[in-house]
């Protein structure tokens, strides 16, 4: 082996040992040794083409990592064609999990493990990977064809690129074909089964159980015996082959530690599924239906899977012609006394702009959640962006001030839904919930909350039998009565024109246009009257002050956290209420020196913070529709900040 300052890579084509007389062991290069660093926590990365069931694989490997006792934390990355064409770069489809015994906020900078299926998925994806990583990869697929395909030149194989890295290629699709040969499946459908056996070598690789995999491949194929026999039989031909390789010192076997977790029952989430939850749950304490209407669009529509078929929790679900149809059967729903929920990504937003102001004209509830991708127009619609923010607080017509709450992960997204309906009820008014596409779809431990725990949402619904004004309005709320048509107390007009503050008649008052202008500001920051208190989530009063909002969460967590065992002097605040913003949030910043805002847009809630607060902010913002990094964040931290005071640590 030669001497250099970088690890070569070390790779051979390997075979169990009763198949090395077939030729594979002649092509070493040199003799692998397992080059992964014993931790705490790992991080891995499945890549191949979008029909190679990468998310699948990782979805699975992730259950099996919760069961395992583990923390952890996703990133799928698809692309955005629907099935771009075998073995293209721009059809690679990536999902990456960080799990161990550590408390896991992040999926994770830098791979120590890659999984790639062909050189397609190799070489985009060596960008992510550090010198030393682990590479595994499918050898049968580089064939001067998928070469040619992923636009290469030359082999990775063999070409040198290589050098930095640990890389074991081996035949998958030659060995998923013989593990399922005896189930008598076709060329097409036995390599089909490659993701199983990959998963079943990973699962081997990290010591985590198999009986979750198992029991979904019973289930999901029960109607077709001969693939599911075929799956389990590459899940287990995988297991067992990673045994071979630490019988042969090719790839030892690292188990992972368990997490230190509380005595409760978890269960592993996304953001969508936990959306749904929360707008059931939110229903439950309202004590009040939802209608949620929608129109697909990627990637809000996994929240109209989840909700569709809770007929029986109270949940209504309309898949509407278009997003303005979707909108306005929302409103509608509100109008006739349940809760009007719809969701869109930014352009279907956009095109439901006009109809948000007709609910803030009639005074009606309704939520409206935006999982945000990477814009503008169409633009990367399977890349994730923090990008929407201006149009959450400023994108109307007129004076249409509507509260904005973001959601700061996929667990978070149960009590945001629950805080979004809420407000939405409290003052009869339209909220905006913030995602996006890397919340909507990561997955994350969520401790089952205890429901009883949770106080009632109150409503303004007039008790049976009553009578009044609709208009009249809480005054510390500014809620009007939500009355359903047909209330024999409560007959009204209502609609888009503007009305008159007492009557609900039209008007064209200018002084009663004024009124209603104060009135509609006045509700909305009436809400800071109700909500907690910002506050610092970890680390010091002084110093810097690291100020961020959505899916940059767990990054920056983990950023403040490593800064302060450094003996760094820094904070981090996070903000679930961005319009109105914390009432105490202009004194908690005014402690610190220097206040830093990353973001996934061109600094949008930086402009919003010297807006509302007249503070100076330094940026720190990336648009490539992939998450911040935590080296990313902790070399601006670094830059920044001041030593660790000791005083403000112990205040």
């Amino acid at each position: 082996m030669r001497r250099s300052s970088r690890p070569r890579a070390q790779w051979r084509r390997t075979q169990p040992q009763d198949q090395q007389q077939d030729g594979f062991f002649d092509m070493s290069v040199n003799t692998p040794t397992d080059s992964i660093p014993e931790k705490t926590s790992y991080v891995v990365r499945f890549a191949g083409d979008s029909g190679d069931g990468i998310q699948l694989q990782g979805q699975q490997f992730t259950v099996a990592s919760a069961l395992g006792g583990h923390d952890l934390a996703t990133l799928p990355d698809f692309p955005a064609e629907i099935r771009a064409p075998t073995g293209t770069r721009y059809g690679v489809s990536a999902f990456q999990i960080q799990f161990g015994g550590d408390h896991i906020t992040s999926p994770g900078d830098a791979p120590d493990v890659l999984i790639a299926f062909n050189p397609a998925a190799l070489v985009v994806n060596l960008p992510h990977l550090q010198d030393g990583a682990t590479i595994i990869t499918d050898e049968n697929a580089y064939t001067t064809q998928r070469l040619k395909r992923a636009d290469l030149d030359s082999n990775p194989l063999e070409d040198g690129r290589l050098d930095r890295f640990t890389v074991h290629a081996i035949p998958i699709s030659d060995l998923t074909t013989e593990a399922v040969k005896p189930f008598g499946l076709g060329a097409k459908d036995s390599l089909r089964c490659k993701n199983f056996w990959a998963l079943g070598l990973m699962l081997w690789l990290f010591d985590q159980p198999r009986e979750a995999t198992e029991r979904w491949i019973t289930i999901r194929f029960a109607a077709d015996e001969q693939i599911r026999d075929a799956n389990l039989a590459a899940l287990h031909a995988g297991h067992a082959y990673g045994e071979t390789m630490e019988l042969s010192h090719a790839l030892i076997q690292h188990p992972t530690p368990e997490a230190t977790l509380g005595n409760v029952e978890y269960r592993t989430l996304t953001g969508a599924e936990a959306l749904a939850l929360g707008l059931v749950a939110a229903g439950e304490l309202a004590d009040t239906e939802l209608l949620f209407s929608s129109y697909p669009i990627t990637p809000a529509s996994s929240l109209l899977h989840h909700l569709a078929g809770l007929e029986d929790a109270g949940v209504a679900t309309f898949q509407a012609e278009d997003e303005i149809a979707a909108i306005c059967a929302a409103i509608g729903a509100s109008y006739g006394g349940k809760l009007g929920v719809t969701s869109s990504s930014g352009p279907g937003i956009a095109l439901k702009t006009e109809a948000m102001g007709l609910a803030v004209a009639t005074e009606l509830p309704l939520v409206i959640v935006n999982s945000q991708r990477a814009g503008p127009s169409t633009g990367m619609p399977t890349k994730t962006e923090q990008s929407d923010l201006y149009q959450a607080v400023y994108g109307r017509n007129g004076d249409t001030p509507i509260p904005v709450v973001a959601a700061c992960s996929p667990a978070d997204c149960f009590d945001t839904a629950i805080e979004a309906v809420r407000i939405a009820l409290r003052h009869m008014t339209p909220v905006i919930l913030l995602t996006d596409g890397y919340i909507a779809n990561a997955s994350e431990l969520w401790a089952l909350p205890d429901f009883e725990a949770y106080p009632p949402i109150e409503h303004t619904k007039p008790a049976p039998g009553s009578s009044g004004h609709v208009f009249e309005r809480d005054p510390r709320t500014y809620a009007r009565i939500w009355a359903t048509p047909g209330h024999p107390g409560f007959i009204y007009r209502v609609g888009g024109i503007e009305k008159d503050v007492q009557t609900g008649n039209i008007s064209y008052d200018p002084a009663n246009h004024q009124a209603m202008t104060d009135l509609r500001r006045n509700k909305v920051r009436s809400v800071a009257d109700f909500i907690p208190d910002q506050v610092i989530d970890q680390g010091t009063a002084k110093g810097l002050a690291v100020v961020a909002w959505g899916s940059t969460y767990g990054i920056i967590y983990q950023a403040v956290r490593e800064c302060l065992a450094e003996g760094v002097a820094v904070g981090h605040v996070h903000l679930r209420h961005l319009s109105p913003l914390p009432k105490n949030l202009g004194t908690l910043l005014a402690g610190y020196d220097r206040i830093l805002v990353p973001e996934l847009n061109d600094g949008q809630l930086a402009t919003l913070l010297r807006d509302r607060l007249l503070v100076d902010v330094i940026q720190l913002n990336k648009v490539t529709g992939q998450p911040l990094t935590v080296g990313d964040v902790k070399a601006k931290i670094r830059a920044l900040a001041k030593p660790y005071i000791r005083e403000a640590s112990n205040e």
